[in-house]
């Protein structure tokens, strides 16, 4: 049985992701998949080598998300892990807002599911 590592919650969240590795000027594109408030994972074509520092923005709904992240967990051909950086308690708050919306969305998927089931 394996034990749960995970510092908080993660959200099937899909926003599109533009990375940016300020020391190399590397620029590339992708979304995101599971999103928590320390981190993400971002699939892309290429991967970043762990302890790369990249500059993040993520938009989601026509908002969008800045912040600096570290590259913890590369998956070649997949994408990579990132956790944030002194994420801003403002960006920290955006992301409570999109999670707060997924729920909201899935509850109502739930009981517009139920209602569709009952009797004719």
């Amino acid at each position: 049985m394996s034990i749960e590592r995970r510092r908080a919650p993660r959200y099937q969240l899909v926003a599109e992701a533009e990375i940016v590795d300020p020391l190399s000027n590397l620029s590339m594109t992708g979304r995101t998949s599971d999103v928590s408030l320390v981190g993400c994972f971002i699939r892309t074509t290429h991967s970043l080598p762990p302890g790369t520092e990249v500059q993040l923005q993520l938009k989601y709904k026509d908002t969008i998300l800045k912040a600096r992240g570290l590259v913890v967990r590369p998956e070649p051909s997949m994408g990579f892990g990132v956790n944030f950086v002194n994420i801003k308690s403002a960006q920290e708050m955006l992301l409570q807002k999109w999670f707060a919306g997924l729920v909201s969305e899935s509850t109502a998927k739930k009981l517009n599911d139920l209602g569709s089931i009952g009797p004719d």
